[in-house]
């Protein structure tokens, strides 16, 4: 495989996951999250999603790293750091529906909306960069 390819598919295992919040997270925009059920199912969705793309982020800086792009190597590397806003988020929603105050609809749409935004410019970047990678190895 050459290091074209291998860039542009870890390029692609980055926006798989990526992809699926953007599609997956406008879904809560249409229901109460003041059900605890449904609070509980978005909090299971932005788990996942940081965890696979903790696990995709890994997979991308290695294959930057054997093609030998050390600034995508850096760059992936910190999209890999997203196991902070991970916690944060997480824990944001946890206690959030731990206490489940009279106004967590609320609460929890804000956070509903970080998410969204976070994930919406780290997509944007990642495709930015797409026609960088397809030059000759820095």
């Amino acid at each position: 495989m050459t290091p074209n390819a291998a860039a542009l598919f870890a390029f692609v295992i980055l926006i798989l996951p990526m992809g699926y919040l953007l599609l997956a997270a406008p879904g809560f925009l249409f229901v109460k999250l003041d059900i605890l059920p449904v609070a509980r199912l978005m909090r299971m969705m932005f788990s996942a999603y940081f965890q696979v793309l903790v696990i995709a982020a890994v997979i991308g800086t290695v294959v930057f790293a054997l093609t030998e792009r050390w600034a995508f190597v850096i760059g992936v590397g910190v999209l890999a750091s997203t196991l902070m806003v991970r916690r944060w988020l997480l824990s944001r929603l946890d206690s959030q529906i731990d206490n489940w105050p009279a106004d967590v609809g609320r609460r929890l749409r804000r956070l509903h909306y970080s998410g969204m935004a976070c994930n919406a410019v780290q997509l944007a970047i990642v495709i930015g960069s797409i026609p960088y990678i397809m030059g000759s190895p820095a």
